[in-house]
């Protein structure tokens, strides 16, 4: 069996809007989406000792290679990587296009998301990929077994929980608390570096710049902006003396 886990490097840090270019600054260092280092060690546990074979599959810039390398050292046998400076701005319209070409060359029996991605928090890419790729889709996965040729889910839900089965291949999003993602050991560490790593573009998918990026995508940023005044609000940035102005604050307020 082979299981294809989508996984995304992600900005470490606050989160900031890059002005110019109305997108998420992503510049400075990342590392990997921790709702995804749980359908990683899911993909792990599935495999065991067989013969089966587990591949991170992203999208992202070339660091990104740096991050995706801990799904290595977790115990992945490689990983896939699109990286194409046509494909940034990409929106889940877009990002769900490439998503669903690399995994069609990977011809997965399963695909592991995790629940949502830590920058975005759309929770939504997993079914639009299902829906390219033409598989059925389960969500908020608590247990996941495979059966031969189907896979079981119990399916956490606001008033319980779902059994729900599907024939394979399928794609299934896992929620947070299905496990605890194992620590990459020493040896894992050192042997991620060895692993094979590749890098594709858009044209080894077979598509062009209109399909990825801002011209591929469905959306369009068209003004970012603060949000309204609350009227009689003051700010109190984070430095040494900040415990002492909300005091102050307080205190003008007759609040203490």
């Amino acid at each position: 069996m082979r299981i294809a886990v989508c996984v995304k490097h992600v900005p470490e840090g606050p989160s900031r809007i890059d002005p110019s270019t109305k997108r998420l600054d992503r510049a400075g260092e990342g590392a990997l989406n921790h709702f995804d280092a749980n359908a990683v060690e899911e993909a792990l546990r599935l495999k065991g000792d067989s013969d089966s074979e587990v591949v991170a599959v992203s999208l992202g810039p070339e660091k990104a290679l740096d991050s995706l390398r801990k799904a290595l050292a977790m115990g992945a046998d490689r990983v896939v990587l699109v990286s194409d400076d046509a494909a940034a701005g990409s929106d889940l319209v877009a990002t769900s296009r490439l998503l669903a070409a690399a995994l069609e060359r990977q011809e997965a029996d399963l695909v592991l998301f995790g629940q949502q991605a830590a920058d975005a928090d759309g929770a939504v890419l997993w079914a639009a990929v299902a829906e390219r790729l033409g598989r059925p889709v389960i969500s908020q996965a608590m247990e996941l077994a495979v059966d031969g040729e189907s896979v079981r889910v119990k399916r956490q839900t606001e008033f319980g929980y779902d059994t729900i089965e599907a024939s394979l291949p399928a794609v299934v999003a896992v929620s947070d608390a299905i496990n605890e993602p194992r620590y990459p050991s020493l040896k894992g560490i050192m042997g991620a570096k060895k692993k094979p790593q590749d890098v594709l573009t858009l044209a080894d998918l077979g598509l062009d710049g209109a399909e990825a990026g801002e011209a591929g995508s469905g959306t369009t940023v068209l003004a970012l902006g603060e949000p309204p005044s609350r009227g009689d609000a003051r700010k109190i940035e984070g430095d040494s003396n900040a415990a002492q102005a909300i005091v102050d604050f307080l205190a003008e307020k007759r609040l203490l």
